[in-house]
């Protein structure tokens, strides 16, 4: 339910960045996380933002000081919606649903990609162009490294895994020759 709602919040906050072209997307971002951050790392001002005992006008005095000098007039204003709107509580998952939508409007995936091994830069740089290639976008990798792999490559794509993993193909061998 969270997760949907902050989809919808991200959109809607992307649609209002796209009605302006002099506003920067990424300037954006980088204060609803800076916004999501300070709230998250103060306990007491979480608990204020967060407890429902509070009435909407306190929290918005409070969001007020703390924001209105320090954000753009954009991001001010989401907030005042998202407190009139008691959706507060999920400035942080909104932050990374916008910086979803942010990376689809720049044509840019992200790629998990794990290997057996700790691969060289110039292997990395080789696999990231290929996938590029083949996805027709600009890639973000996040490398990881499982021995237990054996050898190959395990690719996750949008939550699409694709395993070209020693292992798995040994898995699958082992699988149809029980079944044969």
């Amino acid at each position: 339910m969270a997760e949907l709602a902050s989809k919808k919040w991200a959109k809607a906050l992307i649609e209002l960045t796209l009605e302006d072209e002099t506003i920067s997307k990424e300037e954006v971002l980088s204060e609803i996380r800076d916004v999501a951050e300070t709230i998250n790392s103060s306990e007491e001002l979480s608990n204020v933002i967060n407890n429902p005992s509070i009435s909407t006008e306190e929290k918005q005095i409070v969001i007020c000081k703390l924001f209105q000098e320090r954000v753009k007039p954009i991001v001010y204003n989401f907030l005042f919606v998202l407190n009139l709107k008691k959706r507060m509580n999920i400035i942080s998952e909104i932050a990374d649903e916008f910086e979803k939508e942010l990376e689809e409007l720049n044509n840019i995936v992200r790629v998990d990609i794990t290997s057996a091994i700790d691969l060289n830069d110039e292997r990395k740089t080789d696999i990231r162009n290929r996938i590029a290639e083949k996805l027709h976008k600009n890639v973000k990798v996040s490398w990881g490294v499982d021995a237990d792999i054996i050898a190959g490559l395990i690719l996750n794509i949008n939550d699409t895994v694709i395993d070209n993993s020693i292992k798995h193909k040994l898995d699958k061998l082992s699988e149809s020759i029980i079944r044969a």
